[in-house]
């Protein structure tokens, strides 16, 4: 089986000098925890929601908020993204995937054409939604309880 087969391939882009501002809120109204960092149409980097929270201060949005923790969500995008991503082409196999992920410290992997453009993402997760055994239904339609 081969990554463009479970890869997502709706990915949401950001550039180098877009704010964090606008990185929270991509975050806040998707359920996505990766954004491809693009320019030119090639991929050069990965921001992921940890990244965000890493960088952004952790008042935001309290009662205790100040400007200059407003003031961190005027960073670039450049100051906090992972460069340099892991990738693969959209015709390599689940296992080399998975090899990249017991490899490297990285919960997505960025699909990329002859180009370097995204083309589609992989998490762990996906993987593990292909891996996943179909769970068989009974028959009669009686929940399965385990008990014999």
């Amino acid at each position: 089986m081969s990554i463009d087969s479970i890869m997502s391939k709706q990915v949401a882009t950001v550039v180098f000098d877009d704010t964090l501002a606008t990185v929270k809120d991509l975050f806040d109204a998707a359920s996505f925890h990766h954004l491809l960092v693009v320019e030119d149409g090639r991929l050069h980097g990965v921001v992921s929601d940890r990244d965000l929270l890493r960088a952004m201060s952790p008042f935001i949005g309290s009662n205790v908020e100040s400007a200059r923790d407003l003031n961190t969500l005027n960073r670039r995008v450049h100051q906090i993204m992972s460069r340099q991503p892991i990738t693969l082409r959209p015709e390599a196999a689940i296992a080399d995937a998975i090899d990249l992920f017991l490899t490297h410290q990285v919960s997505c992997i960025p699909i990329v054409d002859a180009q370097f453009r995204p083309v589609g993402i992989v998490s762990w997760r996906d993987i593990l939604r292909a891996l996943r055994p179909e769970t068989p239904q009974p028959a009669d339609g009686a929940e399965a309880t385990g008990a014999a």
